[in-house]
């Protein structure tokens, strides 16, 4: 099955083909079997991302507007997801999933009263014949839940640690950076922990001589200082500081945010303001992470494609150990698609996706709603138990399928 997604950074479409077996009968209870065939990134036409800029909080967007967009980035979905299918899934895939693109988190205080991802999945269906399962984090808020971060499902089931004094946490660096912490003496929690790239892709923007959207690898960050009175500003935010479950996005953390920040100092150069904000960034994320004793941290996301923040990250995680999500198996630019296709594969066997712990939500709740392909719906029969554990398969680890299994590519 293939999975579509855009994250906050808006830069494209990350696409990743998998095949999944439930094997209901394994030791010790119910496993997702994930197999990766493959991933790749469709950008967005540069037209269609300006104006997906344009439209983000604080600006205002109209009913008109939001059609247009809801329309368009459906399109590119579907344009993606044939491409998908074509170029990792050998001509066909048994079923999509979408979680679309966000551009609207609504977050009063503690609670999310709404959220919002544009791509109607009508496109992708028609356009490649396949049934899709979008709208994932709809029910997730309907349930009292924030609708994120869904990634803390697949997290909580992949990297359960070996021993009892383990604490894994799994980091996603995209606009937002989010954690899931597993392991310890808690159940699994998860949760947005502030800016990942969003406000270092804004800097780029605001800097009129740049040129740039993003600092690629950190280039220009490296050769900066953090400015202290901005980062002591930034660090003010009372996000930071409130407890979990909570969420955030581009909403709040934002260009007009940066400029509020710098109100009233003087200039600061591009490279120290860059600087500055991945000290944020890096800061933000390992007082997260101790907050909770972790003791490994799994990376992944657009983010780890920036040293200079790694490095950072590094350095303030101290003795915590600092890996990716390569070293287990799956691609750290991929990790959110091939989340999306296990979100699409548990809702097509009736299985719960979200993590209430994690998210909020009152309780487990089937997620999404599903557009039907080219031929007649049929659901398989529902499964009666949820997975226990998530594991991730290279093609040389492939098993025979028993009976009780349940495929689906």
């Amino acid at each position: 099955m293939l999975g579509l997604i855009s994250g906050t950074s808006m830069d494209g479409i990350d696409v990743a083909v998998a095949e999944f077996c439930l094997r209901e009968d394994a030791p010790g209870g119910p496993v997702v079997e994930l197999l990766p065939l493959g991933a790749i990134e469709v950008p967005y036409a540069e037209p269609l991302r300006k104006d997906l800029l344009a439209a983000l909080p604080p600006a205002e967007c109209s009913a008109e507007r939001l059609c247009v967009l809801d329309t368009l980035v459906g399109q590119a979905f579907a344009d993606a997801a044939r491409k998908g299918v074509a170029e990792l899934g050998c001509g066909e895939v048994d079923l999509i999933a979408s979680l679309g693109q966000t551009i609207y988190h609504w977050v009063d205080g503690r609670t999310c009263k709404g959220t919002l991802q544009l791509g109607q999945p009508a496109w992708i269906a028609e356009a490649t014949g396949a049934p899709v399962v979008a709208d994932l984090r709809v029910r997730d808020v309907a349930a009292g839940g924030h609708g994120a971060p869904l990634a803390s499902l697949l997290d909580a089931l992949w990297l359960t640690p070996a021993t009892t004094g383990d604490v894994a946490v799994a980091l996603n660096i995209g606009g937002i950076a989010n954690i899931t912490v597993v392991g310890g003496t808690h159940a699994p929690l998860a949760y947005d922990t502030g800016p990942g790239n969003a406000l270092l892709d804004a800097a780029c923007r605001l800097a009129a001589d740049s040129g740039l959207q993003y600092d690629e690898g950190g280039r220009l960050a490296a050769n900066g200082s953090p400015h202290p009175d901005l980062l002591s500003r930034l660090l003010a935010d009372p996000y930071y500081a409130a407890a979990p479950p909570k969420s955030t996005g581009k909403e709040h953390f934002h260009a007009d945010h940066l400029r509020a920040a710098l109100d009233g100092l003087p200039d600061i150069p591009i490279p120290d303001l860059l600087a500055t904000l991945v000290e944020l960034t890096a800061i933000t994320v390992a007082d997260a992470c101790r907050s909770h004793g972790a003791t490994r941290v799994v990376a992944s996301g657009g983010g780890v494609r920036n040293a200079t923040l790694m490095a950072a990250l590094d350095r303030h995680l101290g003795a915590i150990e600092l890996a990716t999500s390569e070293s287990f198996g799956i691609a750290a630019d991929a990790k959110e698609a091939y989340l999306t296709a296990l979100l699409g594969f548990l809702t097509w066997h009736g299985l719960p996706a979200n993590l209430p712990t994690a998210t909020g939500a009152s309780g487990p709740r089937v997620l999404g709603s599903i557009t039907p392909g080219r031929r007649p719906l049929q659901l398989p029969e529902p499964s009666s138990t949820p997975p226990r554990r998530l594991r991730v398969l290279q093609l040389a680890d492939q098993t025979p399928m028993p009976r009780s299994a349940r495929p689906l590519g």
